[in-house]
Formats: structure tokens, C-alpha cells, sequence
């Protein structure tokens, strides 16, 4: 078997990054319908839509290199997105839903924010400029999305949680 380099691991988590960014695509209407909260709800959608970019950087990305834009199935992603699904089920009409929610949606943030890193870092050291600066675009976007929502749950979320169900 041929050794493996940078390059091969670079495409490898490109992939897996653009499968996860597809399936938050999906779960984020759910999170945003599920949520009672209309800024946590309107956190969620605002999150698509920046998704939308997102998945067109990362194809724009996939062309810099060279290859096409594939994803490649991603557990991590999978289990983190089962899980805000088990929120919602488990928690409804609870008061602790949207901070279970929250909770769940900064999960993904974090995993986001640590593939981002590692792919600008990679796509630098490639000397992947213009992949970089798209690398960059999208963690510094992440970053701002996990700031928001801690935001979001000092400011009100996990106080509510703090309630009796009724």
C-alpha cells in the first residue's frame, strides 16, 4: 500500500467536513422549529443560511485542490446530531429543551471549529492560499456562531431552564 501524506489526509477531512456541513444543513430546521425561544430559534436560522456559504466555500475549496466535492460519511457528526435529536424528543414542552438544545448546537460548533483549524493549518503548510483564506472565512464565522449562543444561554436560555415543567 502506497504511504499516505499530507495531502491525502487534507482531502480526507475536506471530505468528512463537507459531509458534516450537509447534515447540519439538514437538522438545523429541526433544531429551529423544536426550539421555543424565538432568538434561539432565529440563532438556528441564521446558522443555515451562513451553512449554505459554508458548503459553497468548502466547494470552492475542494476545487483549489483539485478533486470534487464528495463527502465522506462522518460519524462524529452523525452521533452529535442524534444526539440534538434526542433532546428534542426527550425534552419537549420542557423549559429545558432550548438550553439542551443550545447545548447540542455548541457541540457542533466545537467540532466544526477543530476541523477548520486543522484544514487551514494543513492548507497552509500545502500552500494552499486561496484555500486558506476560505478555511479561515468559514472558522472565524463558527467561532462567532459558538460566542453568540454562550451569549444566548447566559442571557436567558439556561435561566429558563431553570423552571418547574408546568
Amino acid at each position: 500500500m502506497a504511504e499516505k501524506a499530507l495531502e491525502d489526509l487534507f482531502h480526507d477531512l475536506l471530505k468528512d467536513v463537507y459531509y458534516a456541513e450537509r447534515k447540519i444543513l439538514k437538522a438545523l430546521p429541526k433544531m429551529a422549529k423544536g426550539a421555543q425561544s424565538p432568538k434561539l430559534k432565529a440563532a438556528f436560522e441564521k446558522h443555515r443560511d451562513e451553512t449554505e456559504g459554508q458548503i459553497e466555500r468548502l466547494q470552492q475549496v475542494f476545487e483549489i485542490f483539485g478533486k470534487r466535492a464528495v463527502g465522506k460519511t462522518c460519524p462524529a457528526i452523525d452521533g452529535l446530531i442524534e444526539e440534538g435529536e434526542e433532546i428534542l424528543d426527550d425534552f419537549k414542552n420542557s423549559p429545558a429543551l432550548d438550553a439542551g438544545l443550545l447545548a447540542a448546537a455548541q457541540a457542533v460548533e466545537h467540532y466544526e471549529m477543530a476541523r477548520y483549524g486543522a484544514l487551514k493549518t494543513w492548507a497552509a503548510m500545502l500552500g494552499l492560499k486561496d484555500a486558506v483564506k476560505l478555511l479561515d472565512e468559514t472558522l472565524q464565522q463558527e467561532g462567532k456562531t459558538d460566542h453568540d449562543l454562550t451569549a444566548l444561554a447566559e442571557a436567558s436560555v439556561n435561566a429558563t431552564a431553570l423552571k418547574k415543567a408546568a
